[in-house]
């Protein structure tokens, strides 16, 4: 990633959407570009225009942090936008620096052991280029097109620009897009020497107009917590709210954790969800040599023919067996569209 052309994009494009009269600033004569005059941010920061033209050229090696707060507050960065200035200007410092730790790109067995622990709520383990490393089964369960591949680590990002299911999941499209770009944005400028990450851009850029499109907006974002709402296939509207977390001891790693509204209609279709999760994960295991404890499914002639209802059948275990007579639920295969 070239940062000086970060820089100098990223700073342009803060100043063409604030107006002389938003900034309290008189406009004299006509203005051949929107927002403010370079001139006019200088005055707002406190600076020289012969320094802020260098600073807007790319130059924020040398910058100061009372520059960079001054800076941000004449061009009136939210906490996103701050944070991803000062993250360029440290990028764009001329002497060796220790670089960042490259993401994550797999996950410890304990924390896959703690997503698995959370029975109720989706969760997912990622890192900055938004590589879902992990994630438990009501998570998988949540988003069926973007585990249909496998176990191997999926991607968010592909998946809402290459995916035209993502658009049939997401009832916000447009919205879950803007974020991700957004985000990529904020990784960009926090790890720019993430190949990774650049080479994935470049691709999305390739592939996706809309993707381009935002990119080139040079919009950063927070995305510690928020709102999904969601059309799945099997349980319908979804509305959950989502928190991410760092994960202190492995650095670029990020737990997302989806819950509902206790007693919502949303909760109830949480629960529905898990228990179809739960129950097909059940059908397969014996058939999954995967699976770790994978029980052996009694003969198939002591099966009942006939299914109980549309959803659900239900056995019993033949008397004598391990189980005794206890119940046990099996779901009717869907095919996602």
């Amino acid at each position: 990633m070239d940062i000086k052309s970060e820089i100098r994009d990223f700073l342009t494009s803060r100043r063409a959407r604030i107006t002389p009269e938003a900034a309290g600033l008189k406009s004299f004569g006509q203005r051949r570009v929107p927002g403010l005059r370079r001139e006019e941010v200088a005055t707002l920061a406190g600076l020289s225009v012969e320094y802020y033209n260098r600073l807007e050229r790319g130059n924020l090696g040398g910058a100061s942090d009372i520059v960079l707060d001054a800076l941000a507050d004449a061009l009136r960065l939210d906490e996103a936008e701050r944070a991803h200035l000062f993250d360029l200007a440290r990028a764009s410092q001329p002497a060796p620096r220790k670089r960042r730790r490259a993401s994550a790109a797999n996950v410890r067995p304990s924390v896959q052991w703690m997503l698995d622990s959370m029975t109720s709520a989706p969760a997912f383990a990622e890192n900055g280029r938004l590589d879902s490393l992990g994630a438990n089964q009501l998570g998988r369960a949540l988003y069926p097109p973007m585990f249909r591949d496998g176990p191997q680590p999926a991607n968010w990002a592909r998946f809402i620009f290459l995916n035209r299911e993502a658009s049939e999941i997401y009832a916000d499209w447009d919205r879950a897009a803007k974020d991700t770009v957004a985000l990529f944005r904020l990784e960009a400028g926090r790890n720019p020497h993430d190949r990774g990450l650049t080479d994935l851009i470049g691709e999305l850029a390739t592939r996706s107009d809309e993707f381009r499109v935002l990119w080139a907006a040079h919009n950063v974002r927070l995305h510690t917590k928020g709102v999904k709402q969601l059309n799945h296939p099997i349980v319908g509207e979804l509305e959950l709210n989502y928190e991410r977390l760092d994960v202190m001891a492995d650095p670029g790693l990020m737990i997302v954790v989806y819950t509902a509204e206790p007693g919502s209609r949303s909760a109830a279709s949480l629960d529905l969800l898990a228990s179809w999760a739960a129950t097909e994960a059940e059908a397969l295991a014996p058939s999954d040599p995967r699976a770790s404890g994978a029980r052996s499914d009694p003969p198939s002639d002591s099966l009942p023919n006939e299914p109980f209802s549309t959803l659900w059948s239900v056995r019993s275990e033949p008397e004598g067996s391990i189980k005794g007579s206890i119940p046990t639920a099996r779901w009717r295969p869907c095919k996602f569209s």
